[in-house]
């Protein structure tokens, strides 16, 4: 179970952020190993050391190198050219391979906050393990596989590709024949299939470099990838949460701007109501004293409103960063729709035409605002979206109401469930008890089709 769970953070622990639970899992892989490493070294090295023989280059192609153990001397009938040499045995073997195959797996689990460290330091054990004593431990090179990962994980791609390298670079040493820390023939050995300088028991040590070899680059290009997707899927949710968070900010924006104007028109109404009230109360002789009363109660609760709404409405422009503006709201009357169409002429350059079907009628002025900014606002998509689009606006008077459209002649719409704007203009038409729709107009281009209550309705 602990193997289990040491994998498991081969694959997605990191060394400081990651949990306790994988640090420790990390820890406990990583003495595993160690302990299978001294148990590789102490079962299968010979103490008394062991005799070795090499061939230069260029010998019969039939030589091939020749093991005796340390009690037995080195055969006196050897071919000219070749040299024996004994390896380092004894107490020395006992002492500085266990060492070694420490050196290999302990920085796994005692560097886990440094995995660069930690590959660096196993991959120089290991190195100089094979390059000086002719030995590797499994465990050893299992540590190296997942250090270099970690590191490719953790840390930066090259540095990472770097230590990987001498492990290729080695296998090709031992493959070419070529003196490793000026011990020849290895190479030779490699090639015959023989164990020289590794347990009898255990993997020849040149194919066990060979397999590192392999897997050692694959290991940290494997976790460089694993990297790269994880800062990919992290940019892609901020992405997303900065595209929510706008979004939800432009709406409340617009919300508050919607809840300005409509205070602008509802405000006039409830000004005439107080007016009003004043002059019945006053201009009206003999009027009994409980109908006075109630005249002056509802021109005070009319003038009551009108503060309220007054200091929502400061609060909303400081909460907008805007000043007060003491324009009249627009609406639909003729020279504003044309100076509205003139500058969109002006600033697209493309022909804006304005078409009126059936007689025009007065609407609510709450209507007529939000009319008159869906139009405003489909100019301004057109010109952003299908720059030098043609663009048509009509209004269709139809006695118990408006039916509203803006059409262009552009690409049409988008990928995506649609901008800002558009959901401003349906936040305008709902708020005044209309609907609004859009998409593709037919054949070709955007449309903006909008269905807005008549006086009559909208009371």
């Amino acid at each position: 179970m602990a193997i289990g769970q040491g994998l498991g953070v081969l694959w997605g622990a990191r060394p400081v952020d990651g949990g306790a639970g994988r640090r420790r899992a990390l820890v406990v892989l990583g003495l595993l190993l160690a302990l299978v490493a001294v148990v590789e070294v102490l079962a299968g090295q010979p103490i008394a050391g062991s005799w070795s023989v090499s061939v230069p280059a260029g010998g019969p192609a039939s030589s091939q190198s020749l093991l005796t153990d340390g009690s037995a001397p080195p055969p006196e009938d050897v071919a000219d050219g070749m040299a024996w040499s004994r390896g380092p045995g004894g107490p020395l073997r006992l002492l500085v391979l266990p060492l070694l195959a420490l050196a290999t797996t302990l920085p796994l689990p005692l560097l886990a906050a440094q995995p660069m460290i930690a590959a660096a330091v196993g991959g120089a054990a290991a190195v100089l393990s094979v390059g000086a004593f002719h030995t590797l431990t499994v465990a050893g090179a299992v540590a190296q596989v997942i250090a270099l990962y970690r590191a490719g994980r953790h840390g930066r791609a090259g540095p990472a590709l770097a230590l990987a390298a001498p492990f290729p670079a080695l296998a090709l040493l031992l493959v070419a024949g070529l003196p490793v820390a000026g011990l020849p023939a290895v190479g030779l050995a490699v090639a015959a299939g023989s164990s020289a300088g590794f347990p009898a028991a255990g993997v020849p040590v040149g194919e066990l470099v060979l397999v590192l070899a392999c897997l050692a680059p694959v290991a940290a290009l494997g976790g460089i990838a694993r990297a790269a997707r994880a800062t990919a899927g992290a940019h892609t949710a901020a992405r997303r949460q900065a595209a929510g968070d706008l979004l939800e900010h432009t709406a409340r924006g617009e919300r508050a701007r919607i809840a300005r104007e409509l205070h602008d028109v509802v405000a006039h109404h409830i000004s005439l109501v107080a007016v009003q009230a004043e002059t019945a109360r006053l201009a009206v002789p003999g009027m009994p004293q409980a109908g006075a009363e109630r005249l002056l109660a509802i021109g005070d609760t009319a003038r009551q409103a009108l503060t309220e709404m007054r200091r929502l409405l400061g609060v909303l422009r400081e909460d907008d960063g805007t000043e007060a503006s003491w324009r009249p709201q627009p609406g639909l009357r003729l020279h504003e729709l044309n100076e509205l169409l003139d500058g969109s002429r002006e600033a697209s350059g493309a022909a804006t035409r304005l078409i009126l079907r059936g007689a025009p009628a007065e609407l609510d002025p709450g209507v007529e605002l939000a009319a008159y900014r869906i139009v405003q606002e489909a100019l301004t998509n057109a010109r952003r979206h299908a720059p030098g689009a043609a663009v048509d606006v009509e209004l269709h008077y139809t006695g118990a109401g408006l039916r509203l459209s803006i059409r262009d002649n552009g690409p049409g719409p988008l990928d995506g469930e649609g901008g800002h704007g558009l959901a401003g203009m349906r936040e305008r038409a709902a708020a005044v008890g209309g609907e609004l729709v859009t998409g593709p107009a037919p054949g070709g281009g955007f449309l903006v089709r909008a269905v807005l209550p008549g006086r009559e309705s909208a009371a």
